[in-house]
Formats: C-alpha cells, sequence, structure tokens
C-alpha cells in the first residue's frame, strides 16, 4: 500500500478520533483501528466501552496490542508523503510541453505535482500545499498529474477511485463495485493488470520492430531484384539482337517481337515492383504508427489510461505474408520462343545462333574446380593442380568416410547449395566416362547406382558410343556427333541439370524437375583403363566464353 511508487490515500492512516496519521496503531476486536492514546482516551471517558465507528459494546476492556503492520505502513507513509514534499518543494518548474500543467496558476504554469480526484484538479508545489497540511484535504485522492478526463478515474456509480481491474468483464472497478458488482469475479488491482498489460505490450512492440524489419530487408531483396532483372533484360535484349541482326531483314520482324516482349515483360516487373513496393511502405508506415502508439502507451505510468486504451491496440495489424513474394521472372526461353516463329527455311540457322547464345549465357556462371583427393578411390591418379585424373594402380590410402571405396570415382572440392553454377570436361580419346553432380549425402562405400533417386545427377559414356543419361531407366541418348569437351550446367533453385556438347553448342540433356535440399559436389569417373583403350585422362577445362 505505502510502496514509493504508488502514494495511497491518507484516508487509510487517520485515525477516525483524532483525524490524525496514526500513533501507536491498534485494532479492537470489531476490526476498526485507533491511536492507543485516543481509544484509552474514548472508554475512559465513557461509560461503555463501544466502539466510535460501527458503536459494537464489548463486555469486558479489550486488552490492546500496537498492530506492528499498520505501524510499519505509516513509518513508510510518512516517510513517502516526505520524500514528495521535499522533492516537491526544491525546485519549482515551469510546465513544458507535454508535462501537465497546474489549474490554478494565473499567467505562467508551474509543472503540476499531484492531480486531486475529488477536486477533478492539478496543483503545482505552492497550490498542493492545503492538500498536504489541512486535514479536510488531507483525505482526498491525490494521484501523479493527469491532465485529462479526471473524471473518468473516478466510478460513476459510487463516485470512488477506480483502483481494481476485474478480469471476467475486462472493466476499471471500484472497492465498492468489487463488493457489491463484481463480488464473484476475478478482480484484480489496478496495478497488477497494468504491470501484466504493460509486459504484453513491450512483447507486441518488439514483434511489430521486427515485422518493420523483415519488410524494409524485403523492400531491398525487391529493389536488388529489379536490378538484376533489368540486368538479365539488358543482357537478353542484346543477344537477341546479334541473333536477328545476322538474319537480316528476313527476321526483322522477330527481332522486334523478342525485344518488344522482354521490354513488356520487364515493365510488368518494374510495375508489380512498385505495386509491391508501395504496398509494403504502407504496411511499414501503419506498423510504425502503430509503434509508435504503443511505444507512448507502454511508457505511460497511468495505470488507468493504459488499461483503458490497450483494447483497441490488442488486434493484430493487417499486413500481408512476404516470404515467398518475389519479382525477378525468367527470361530463360524467351529467345527460343521467338526462333520458332521465324521462317522454316531459317529455323536450322536460327536454331543454331540460338544454342551458342544460350552455352554463352551459361558459360557465364562458370566456376572454378578441382578435385578432392580426400574422396578419390584408391586406384585413380589425380594431377597435382587437383585438373585430372585417369585409372592407375592402386594406392595404400587412408578409408576415411568421405573416399569411395569400389567404384573409382571422385568428387570436387567445392560445393553448392544455391544460384547457379557451370563447369567443363575434356572427354577427347576416351571410351568410357561419369560426369555430372552428387549430392554430399551419397553411399560412398560399397555397390552405387547412378540415378537421381541416389543423390547422382550424371552422363554417362559406355562402350565409346552409348551416351546414356543415368535417370531412373537409363535414357540412351542418339548424338549427331561424339562431344570433346561436356558442359555442365545446374540451376539450383530451379532444379535444373544440363549437359552440353559445348564444341557443337548443343544441348545433350536436362534434368528437370529436381528437389535439391543439400549441397551438390561436381563429380568425375574417369572409368577403368581398359588395357590403354580408355587412359586418356578426364580434365577439368578452363572455361572459355566466346
Amino acid at each position: 500500500m505505502a510502496a514509493a511508487n504508488y502514494l495511497r490515500s491518507e484516508d487509510q492512516f487517520l485515525c477516525s478520533i483524532c483525524l490524525d496519521v496514526f500513533t501507536d496503531p491498534v485494532s479492537i476486536p470489531c476490526g476498526h483501528n485507533f491511536c492507543k492514546n485516543c481509544i484509552n482516551e474514548h472508554w475512559n471517558t465513557n461509560d461503555q466501552y463501544l466502539c466510535p465507528m460501527c458503536k459494537k459494546v464489548f463486555n469486558t476492556r479489550p486488552e490492546l496490542h500496537v498492530n506492528t503492520f499498520i505501524s510499519e505502513m505509516v513509518v513508510q507513509f510518512r516517510q513517502s508523503a516526505q520524500q514528495k514534499t521535499s522533492s516537491s518543494s526544491s525546485e519549482q518548474q515551469v510546465s513544458k510541453p507535454g508535462e501537465v500543467p497546474c489549474d490554478v496558476c494565473t499567467g505562467t504554469k508551474l509543472k503540476a505535482l499531484k492531480s486531486c480526484l475529488v477536486c477533478l484538479a492539478s496543483y503545482c508545489e505552492t497550490h498542493l500545499e492545503p492538500h498536504l497540511t489541512m486535514s479536510g484535504l488531507k483525505r482526498h485522492q491525490l494521484i501523479d498529474p493527469v491532465e485529462v478526463n479526471l473524471e473518468g478515474r473516478m466510478c460513476t456509480k459510487h463516485d470512488k477511485p477506480l483502483e481494481l481491474f476485474c478480469k471476467t468483464d475486462q472493466t476499471c472497478v471500484c472497492m465498492l463495485c468489487h463488493v457489491l458488482d463484481h463480488k464473484m469475479h476475478d478482480v484484480v488491482p489496478l496495478k497488477e493488470e497494468y504491470e501484466g498489460e504493460k509486459a504484453k505490450l513491450g512483447k507486441t512492440e518488439a514483434e511489430i520492430q521486427q515485422m518493420i524489419q523483415k519488410r524494409r530487408l524485403k523492400i531491398q531483396e525487391i529493389k536488388h531484384s529489379v536490378d538484376l532483372s533489368e540486368e538479365d533484360a539488358d543482357r537478353e535484349i542484346a543477344e537477341g539482337v546479334q541473333v536477328f541482326t545476322a538474319l537480316k531483314e528476313s527476321v526483322e520482324r522477330g527481332q522486334a517481337n523478342l525485344i518488344n516482349s522482354i521490354k513488356e515483360k520487364q515493365k510488368t516487373t518494374e510495375k508489380q515492383a512498385e505495386a509491391f513496393i508501395k504496398e509494403l511502405e504502407q504496411e511499414i508506415s501503419e506498423l510504425t504508427k502503430r509503434r509508435t502508439e504503443i511505444e507512448q502507451l507502454s511508457r505511460s505510468e497511468d495505470q488507468l489510461h493504459l488499461l483503458q486504451s490497450v483494447q483497441s491496440l490488442k488486434a493484430a495489424p493487417s499486413t500481408k505474408d512476404w516470404i515467398e513474394v518475389s519479382v525477378r521472372p525468367s527470361y530463360v526461353g524467351t529467345m527460343r520462343r521467338a526462333v520458332a516463329q521465324l521462317e522454316e527455311t531459317l529455323s536450322k540457322e536460327m536454331k543454331k545462333l540460338v544454342a551458342e547464345s544460350e552455352l554463352n549465357r551459361i558459360q557465364q556462371y562458370a566456376v572454378d574446380v578441382t578435385l578432392d583427393p580426400d574422396t578419390a578411390h584408391p586406384q585413380l591418379i589425380l594431377s597435382d593442380d587437383g585438373k585430372q585424373v585417369n585409372h592407375g594402380v592402386r594406392k595404400n590410402l587412408p578409408d576415411n568416410p568421405e573416399r569411395f571405396d569400389t567404384y573409382i570415382n571422385v568428387l570436387a572440392k567445392q560445393s553448392f547449395s544455391s544460384g547457379r553454377f557451370y563447369f567443363e570436361v575434356q572427354v577427347k580419346g576416351k571410351t568410357e566416362w561419369d560426369s555430372g553432380v552428387a549430392r554430399e549425402s551419397i553411399n560412398r562405400k560399397g555397390k552405387i547406382t547412378l540415378k537421381p533417386e541416389d543423390g547422382y545427377w550424371a552422363l554417362c559414356l559406355r562402350n565409346g558410343k552409348e551416351y546414356i543419361a543415368a535417370t531412373s531407366l537409363s535414357v540412351f541418348l542418339s548424338l549427331k556427333s561424339r562431344p570433346q569437351k561436356v558442359g555442365v550446367f545446374v540451376d539450383y533453385e530451379e532444379g535444373v541439370v544440363s549437359f552440353y556438347d559445348v564444341d557443337a553448342a548443343a544441348l545433350i540433356y536436362s534434368f528437370t524437375g529436381c528437389c535439391f535440399t543439400e549441397k551438390l559436389f561436381p563429380y568425375f569417373c574417369p572409368g577403368l583403363n581398359d588395357g590403354g583403350k580408355n587412359s586418356a585422362p578426364l580434365t577439368i577445362s578452363p572455361v572459355r566464353v566466346n
């Protein structure tokens, strides 16, 4: 009751006989409290031992003992009142914007120290003095200064301070309301509910701040995507112009259609991005406004005002889940569709130009790949620079978990878990080889099956002429020429693994619809030496972009 941050009404510490703060407070059997001397004098001057408050008569004079609890509360009350008075009298300040001014001051308004719920007014140090010294005014309910709605702090039904909170009805009530109208309800002190709601507001504020930050990051992501999309569009336009210029007048119509299609897609992307950004900025504005309201409310020391205002802020803000939103379109295939519309007589040349352009674009994602000796089968011979591998004599090597022990395979040191990457493998002069990518968790011991279900996406050569895509049913490929250099391209997010004949600028095979969830490692197998027929090494070649 006498906590330093909560000054209760002095009425609770006044003796009803002397009308002053208790001195040696005692409790009599009916429950009422008086100064020890006051009640003794009262009984000494009366024929009956009765309570001055409820008039209850006692047959024998009650034995009086000082109520130590009330006595300690009185001491704390006096100390608190003295501290308040000393603090307020140390310096009077002129009321600043946002501070509660004194209602009595004329001219320059001084800062109010307290508001009175009985007088419905706020007072500075000077004008507060009567409430601290006059016995009649000392019984008034003083609270920390409040600028507005003092009437709202009193129960309209019982004209008592609202100092309790009914959790059942979610409303502030006075002591009489609790006894008369909310007796069976869950009622707690105003401060208890205030602290709980204030903690919730702090948590809500933090969550909203996090939402704002995520949306700001999303704006940056969208803007970056627009920039990348613009780069893709510019590159696609440039390549398209080169293709259609080479075909001269007969393909000018296709060239214009391609450019317009790309520009329209980019324009649509930019409009979509602008709409998303505008919507995100609107959400940020609304969330910022809500955060400001919550921040201001959470700083309030006004318990009643916070509880009366918090209900309107509890509703979750209406916002969109932006996690999956993206605006960067894919231009892959745009030029290919334009090529399909060209004259039939030019289709062969057009497809060649497109294939070359596509390979050139894919080669932009070239990465430096080197072989990992810790994964190499003991019969493999790796060059010092980690770029060549072929079959040789078995060596005594430590059998670590990463090493293949049955099939003569080897992985690269480099791994990839996002984006796009490309590398090329020289297979000239070989009659047997494998190349592709493998996921990190593949089985490296014992029998191995090359198929996507087991973590391999590979292209293979067998018997010097059989090209096989290592799918579940092994797709045999019919190629017009034997590739001397094979390019391997992976788009992790799109789930694509493609193989190209680099010299012919032709697509050999594509695994599509893949779902990658682990790191991918470039994978190689040079095949058995086969008596010298397959002695040529499998070589990782530097990528030369045309």
